[in-house]
């Protein structure tokens, strides 16, 4: 599934293309695209027909297009290969294009929902209560992402110390921090000098706040290079690829050479993912035993192939 800054990408192109127009109809083309709206894909059509869509907005790995003050919106889940493209009127279909919007403004564009492996969708949702930027209800529970202005970096750090739980574990918990995924995670622990494994009771104040700056730089350095594209099916709404993953640190470079140090990066399979990780700078956990004596944790065997998770 992409990451933050693949959706950011995204939804600057919706804000650029889609944003302040009116929906003349709406076709789709597959149901199961519209599989989240309960009240099936004519409904779906029927009610966005006439509607007008405010600016586009985004919450961690999720965007919304509000429509009519806010008061609902249309949910984009792009799960692992969706993409809304801005093509123009005309242009031949793609063939996994399962649902269209047509303007009425006749600027020549229209919005298509592609979606080879059908994990994603749209849908049409009231706004959570007190949401002014029409924020769906069905997400309402999803946190702040670490560049929102909302986000609280002592309420992240307390619930860090609260967790039972290892630092990559709590960097894919949407409910404490929206946004990060396997790519960025990674990055930003070998950024931070920390283990996957590091338990998350043992960080402190500012090793958290080191932590979060690295999330922010490394979301950053991938927006500005439009993302990491690893194929075809990670682009912008023009259908262009990002390529921040010739800037990757740690993530797919296993046995290549640490950037920092030179040893080999290591990859370890992690939660029916992999995690990447330098074992030189990235110094695993020590585990306490019975007996008062301590141990290195022991890595797991390294599992075959690359593989891209959200």
């Amino acid at each position: 599934m992409p990451e933050l800054p693949e959706v950011e990408v995204v939804r600057r192109g919706l804000e650029r293309w889609v944003s302040g127009r009116t929906v003349e109809g709406v076709d789709v083309l597959h149901p199961r695209a519209t599989r989240r709206h309960l009240a099936g894909a004519e409904d779906f059509a029927r009610r966005l027909e006439g509607r007008r869509i405010g600016p586009a907005r985004r919450r961690g790995k999720y965007l919304w297009l509000p429509l009519d003050g806010a008061a609902e919106a249309v949910l984009a889940h792009l799960g692992m290969s969706g993409q809304l493209l801005v093509q123009p009127v005309g242009a031949p279909d793609e063939k996994h294009l399962r649902i269209r919007l047509r303007f009425e403004d006749g600027e020549g564009t229209e919005l298509r929902f592609v979606d080879q492996r059908t994990f994603g969708g749209l849908s049409l949702h009231g706004a959570a209560p007190g949401a002014a930027d029409g924020l769906p209800d069905v997400i309402a529970h999803i946190a702040p992402d670490p560049l929102d202005p909302a986000f609280d970096a002592e309420l992240f750090h307390a619930a860090l110390r609260r967790r039972r739980t290892t630092v990559k574990r709590a960097l894919l918990d949407q409910s404490l921090i929206s946004g990060v995924g396997n790519i960025y995670a990674d990055e930003a622990l070998w950024r931070s000098r920390l283990h996957y494994d590091r338990p998350t009771a043992t960080l402190t104040r500012p090793r958290t706040t080191e932590l979060l700056g690295h999330i922010r730089d490394v979301m950053n350095d991938a927006l500005a290079a439009g993302g990491t594209s690893f194929d075809s099916l990670y682009v912008n709404v023009n259908g262009e690829s990002g390529y921040f993953s010739r800037s990757l640190d740690a993530y797919g470079r296993e046995d290549e050479p640490c950037r920092r140090c030179g040893a080999p990066i290591r990859r370890r399979p992690w939660m029916n993912r992999s995690s990447y990780f330098c074992p030189r700078c990235q110094r695993p956990p020590v585990i306490r035993r019975a007996a008062g004596r301590s141990a290195p944790a022991r890595p797991a065997p390294a599992a075959s192939g690359p593989r891209r998770s959200g």
